[in-house]
């Protein structure tokens, strides 16, 4: 999550986190917010906010109940809306400025609101699982406090939120970027997954390999996979590793109330009763710095504990989304090389002995594998320009697979602040192409070519076929559209097997 993204204080972002069916009755409107921040706001400032986003999500279901409310344009501010669960509504609502750096997509954002989600979803079980468990609201207010929190605190810097811009315009959030590799290579990772998953035995083993930031293999569903490629990303990679932000504080928007008493005063109010403000007991697997290599190659972190729910065992548990299974999650690091491997809790008899046991024997049997796998990645890895061409700024979507490829940040960052903003502009519009085509094409499926001048005199490109989009700039590019044109043919037919050719 780049930080050269638009700032915005803190007190122009309202964030919060809902239930229709809660808070039915007078007095008890505020039983409805799961979630709020910042936390300190002023109780009917906050029903105002969930009253209005509650009100506009009512009244555009009349006109079209199949297609959910999801983004309220105001005179002031931006309502983006995602219905998580069902009953179960995020919603973010950004105030609009002049400045030129606060210009963003809302696919862009409600993606934000999609991710935090599904991330939450992996480690916690739905909100609506939680709610059943405690109806009070209590247990998952806590949660979603801390979760969220910790995944805001990549975006903030001070009292500084940095949401994805339109600097961010190559880039696509919920997606996985994949690494090459050549037939050789391939074979030896497919030995390296047969060895992980024979060490399960008779139990069904998943596991995702990476190198680097990127995905080499995968034998979870593409939900599955997304999720855990994310937390990966965003905690667990030698990059993430050795990034160690430090994990930001909770301020306020400078209210002299502390941030452990706003946080106290919310829980008595929505919850009815008091909070402790004893994070301890609260599962933060967002939290940074919490993770490192051991001395054995695995990962070790000091997140989860007895007091976490998990009554003998240290070692994470998350649930996949397709099954709903409850899994160990175990991570294993050689150099560049990261293996992610989830075992069945259910498969597990003695909780972290059992785990040390499937350790043991993922050492024996593939530590060799993983070192060779690794030896030949980088020997053929070109580096983080790998994936560039020259002459092109280019962003490639397989949004049936969930995969992207795009030029590197800093070859990006080549880019003139006019040739980004037409960018996003014209992804802005085939947004809104894509939502027409979701409601109103039987086969959910169209053809769209849009080329546009920039003012800087830059060609910006959109194509989209057959569930593959594909976003360029030209910079320094000849006048005509032909050029334009011909110059995305070729990068078509070399780069993506003619997948966006006019022929």
């Amino acid at each position: 999550m780049g930080l050269s993204s638009v700032s915005i204080n803190t007190e122009d972002l309202q964030f919060c986190v809902f239930d229709l069916k809660r808070g039915q009755y007078e007095g008890q409107e505020l039983d409805k917010i799961l979630f709020f921040y910042p936390a300190d706001l002023p109780f009917p400032s906050q029903l105002s906010v969930v009253g209005l986003s509650e009100g506009l999500i009512t009244f555009t279901s009349i006109f079209s109940p199949e297609a959910p409310c999801e983004v309220i344009e105001a005179n002031r501010h931006s309502h983006v809306f995602y219905q998580a669960e069902a009953d179960i509504w995020m919603v973010m609502v950004v105030e609009k400025s002049k400045e030129v750096e606060s210009v963003w997509r809302i696919d862009a954002l409600r993606k934000v609101l999609k991710e935090v989600h599904s991330l939450f979803m992996m480690f916690h079980g739905s909100i609506k699982s939680l709610l059943m468990k405690d109806p009070t609201g209590g247990v998952v207010r806590s949660h979603l406090y801390t979760f969220i929190m910790d995944y805001l605190s990549d975006f903030l810097v001070g009292k500084k939120l940095h949401l994805p811009s339109f600097r961010d315009s190559l880039k696509e959030r919920g997606t996985i970027e994949m690494l090459t590799v050549g037939r050789e290579v391939a074979i030896e990772v497919q030995s390296l997954v047969r060895v992980v998953e024979s060490c399960g035995g008779n139990a069904q083993y998943h596991s995702l390999l990476m190198f680097q930031d990127l995905l080499v293999s995968t034998t979870l569903c593409p939900d599955d996979t997304i999720n855990l490629f994310a937390y990966a990303v965003l905690r667990l990679t030698p990059h993430a590793l050795s990034s160690r932000q430090s994990s930001w504080s909770y301020r306020g928007k400078g209210n002299s109330r502390s941030s452990t008493e706003a946080t106290a005063s919310f829980f008595e109010q929505h919850s009815g009763n008091s909070w402790s403000g004893d994070h301890r007991s609260i599962l933060r697997p967002l939290q940074h710095d919490r993770w490192s290599k051991g001395k054995d190659g695995f990962l070790v972190n000091d997140i989860w504990h007895a007091n976490s729910g998990n009554s003998t065992s240290s070692t994470p548990v998350i649930y996949l989304q397709q099954t709903e299974e409850r899994m160990y999650l175990c991570a294993y690091q050689h150099r560049s090389l990261t293996l992610l491997f989830v075992v069945p809790v259910s498969s597990i008899i003695n909780a972290e002995q059992g785990v040390n046991v499937v350790k043991q024997l993922i050492l024996d049997n593939a530590s060799l594998k993983m070192l060779k796998v690794e030896e030949k990645l980088s020997k053929g890895w070109g580096g983080e320009n790998a994936y560039h061409v020259p002459g092109y700024r280019y962003l490639l979507v397989d949004v049936d697979q969930n995969i992207s490829r795009a030029s590197p940040p800093a070859k990006v960052d080549t880019l003139t602040k006019d040739s980004l903003l037409s960018l996003t502009k014209l992804r802005k519009e085939v947004d809104i192409e894509k939502s027409r085509a979701r409601w109103d094409s039987p086969d959910h499926d169209r053809d769209l070519e849009i080329c546009i001048r920039a003012k800087n005199n830059a060609w910006v490109i959109a194509r989209t076929t057959r569930g593959k989009e594909l976003y360029m700039v030209l910079e320094n590019a000849n006048e005509t559209v032909l050029y334009a044109s011909d110059a995305v043919e070729k990068f078509s037919n070399r780069y993506c097997n003619g997948a966006f050719s006019l022929d």
